[in-house]
């Protein structure tokens, strides 16, 4: 399993995160990922939040071994085929290293509703926006296949659906290469058994299904014997994704590193 960081961008300045991407990547974390949002909910005490693809896009530049990735990118903010040639562009850029995020984005139950009211975009219900991450999978595998004139990624990036439940996950199987979902949640062992079998019945190998999860950066996920570990380990998960928030020392990171190692 591998151990990444995640840099919460609410609040952060472009240079504390490319601080933390260096410390992060000399540590010898394995990941590096940031959110794919555009304004911090605390919009009276923050300087503003850092847009993803763009920060991304520079710490590639600025690293040379560690996997980056958006955890995970809203379909509504940007047209699955451009996303597409983004996604290829990137990876001449990273050398290969994108682990393509992508989700159905927040519903209008949570903070980000209002995010997307101030660029002018309304957010539908669970079913459409759902049905909108397969349709711009869709897309963006038929582009990479070779369509005439589009720049295809090499390697072709996995593509990993976000989600908390069971069409999601199902989703993540039936069309794409992974499933990210919290680590604590309730059902996290029902919601990749349904990943895992949905990817199966496309005549794929489970065992090459990527499931990947986030917390907070804390001792019960730096500890390799820990119960909290051990539970993940059984459910054989590809990426444990841990959050940090700004200013992003990087002391800590390596302090975690270190913690990582000695086990």
């Amino acid at each position: 399993m591998e151990i990444d960081l995640l840099l919460i961008p609410m609040g952060a300045r472009y240079a504390e995160m490319r601080a933390a991407a260096l410390a992060a990547e000399d540590a010898g974390f394995g990941g590096l990922w940031t959110w794919d949002h555009l304004r911090d909910t605390d919009a009276d005490h923050s300087p503003g939040v850092p847009e993803a693809w763009t920060t991304l896009t520079a710490l590639a530049e600025a690293t040379r071994r560690i996997k980056l990735g958006p955890l995970v990118l809203n379909v509504a903010n940007r047209r699955p085929g451009v996303l597409a040639n983004m996604a290829a562009t990137f990876q001449q850029v990273s050398g290969g290293r994108l682990l393509l995020g992508i989700g159905a984005g927040g519903s209008r139950r949570t903070p980000y509703a209002v995010e997307q009211a101030a660029i002018g975009l309304g957010v539908d219900g669970d079913a459409v926006r759902a049905q909108r991450v397969v349709e711009a999978i869709a897309l963006i595998r038929r582009l990479w296949a070779g369509e005439a004139g589009f720049l295809i990624p090499d390697p072709l990036p996995p593509i990993i659906v976000g989600g908390f439940g069971p069409r999601m996950a199902r989703i993540a199987g039936e069309h794409g290469d992974g499933f990210n979902t919290q680590a604590m949640h309730p059902h996290l062992d029902e919601l990749a058994r349904i990943a895992r079998e949905a990817y199966a019945a496309r005549g794929q190998d489970p065992a090459t299904f990527m499931l990947t999860v986030f917390a907070g950066l804390d001792d019960r996920w730096l500890r390799a014997d820990s119960r909290a570990r051990q539970m993940l380990e059984r459910l054989d998960v590809s990426r444990l994704i841990l959050l940090i928030g700004p200013p992003f020392a990087p002391e800590p990171i390596r302090a975690a590193a270190r913690f990582l190692r000695r086990d």
